[in-house]
C-alpha cells in the first residue's frame, strides 16, 4: 500500500495549520509526510512545500488535503491538478469536499472528480461564448474593442515636433506630454513619413 502525503497551506503567516494539521494526522498522514507552506496564496505559482510535497509522491501514494482550495484559487487548475496525480498514478484525497471525505481512488471519489471537471470545464466554454459573443456585438455595432488608444493626436506631437524644433530639449517635451523619449520620437517620424508620403504624392 502507498504511502500517504499531506500538504497544509495557510495564506498569511498570522494564520496557522494547527486544524488542518490536526486533521491530516487524524486521516492517518504521519507527522514526517506532513508538507507545509505558510503566508503563501493559493494564486501563486511558486508553493516550495507544495513542490516537495509533489516530488515526495511516487505510484501508488495518494496527496492528502483538509479541503480543495489548499491545491489553489482556480477550480480548472485544481482540476488540471487532480488529472496530472491520477495520470501519475496517485490519488487525491479530500479530508472535505461537499461535507465528506472523497478520494479519488475509490469509484464515488472518482466519479465526483468527474463531474466537477465536466462542470469546470462547460464553465469555462460559457465564458468564452460569452466573450466572444461581446466581442462579436461590439464589433458589429462598431464599438471600441478595448486596447490601447492613442492618447496624443497629430496635430499636439506636431506641436511637440516644433518646440523640439525651436530648441527645447526632447527629454522635457515628452515628460511634459507623459511620454517616453523613444515613444515621442517614434510618434514624430511617423508624422514626418506622412507629410514625405504626401509630398510624393
Amino acid at each position: 500500500m502507498g504511502k500517504l502525503i499531506g500538504y497544509a497551506r495557510v495564506s498569511s503567516r498570522a494564520q496557522d495549520t494547527d486544524r488542518q494539521i490536526a486533521d491530516l494526522l487524524a486521516a492517518g498522514v504521519r507527522r514526517d509526510d506532513l508538507y507545509i507552506d505558510h503566508g503563501v496564496s493559493g494564486a501563486r505559482a511558486l508553493r516550495p512545500a507544495f513542490g516537495t510535497a509533489l516530488d515526495a509522491l511516487h505510484e501508488g501514494d495518494t496527496l492528502v488535503i483538509t479541503t480543495l482550495d489548499r491545491l489553489g484559487r482556480s477550480t480548472a487548475n485544481m482540476l488540471e491538478l487532480a488529472t496530472v496525480l491520477r495520470d501519475r498514478g496517485i490519488g487525491l484525497r479530500v479530508l472535505n469536499l461537499g461535507g465528506g471525505d472523497v478520494d479519488t481512488g475509490t469509484p464515488m471519489g472518482g466519479m465526483v472528480f468527474t463531474v466537477m471537471a465536466a462542470l469546470a470545464q462547460m464553465e469555462l466554454e460559457i465564458k468564452r461564448e460569452r466573450i466572444t459573443d461581446s466581442v462579436s456585438k461590439r464589433r458589429a455595432a462598431g464599438k471600441d474593442l478595448g486596447g490601447r488608444r492613442e492618447r496624443f493626436t497629430n496635430s499636439q506631437i506636431e506641436n511637440a515636433r516644433r518646440l523640439i524644433a525651436g530648441g527645447e530639449p526632447a527629454i522635457q517635451v515628452a515628460r511634459d506630454m507623459g511620454m517616453s523619449r523613444a515613444t515621442l520620437y517614434r510618434r514624430i517620424a511617423g508624422i514626418e513619413a506622412q507629410h514625405w508620403i504626401s509630398a510624393q504624392g
